[in-house]
């Protein structure tokens, strides 16, 4: 899908800041950052990468804090009521 039909569908540009733990050293700390497109307030693609996250990747997760954007509406634009030219 194109950028414009997720729009049209409702996904956001969402971001997040993933903390885990190093599996060497659990008392440090790491941050990866993802970004997709998304719905809000499921979030249903970031569950996904979570899930294959704790699957997959040795680095136990301490915290996720997410981020998304608003879709553009046509409240966002608005014309002009008056045009001026100064020489």
């Amino acid at each position: 899908m194109g950028r414009t039909e997720l729009w049209i569908n409702g996904y956001r540009l969402t971001t997040a800041e993933i903390i885990y733990r190093l599996p060497d050293h659990l008392d440090l700390l790491q941050s990866y950052i993802w970004q997709d497109y998304d719905l809000a307030p499921r979030f249903p693609e970031l569950n996904k990468f979570l899930a294959f996250w704790e699957r997959k990747i040795e680095g136990p997760l301490h915290s996720v804090r997410v981020a998304s954007t608003e879709l553009i509406t046509p409240k966002d634009f608005s014309h002009a009521k008056l045009s001026l030219a100064l020489h």
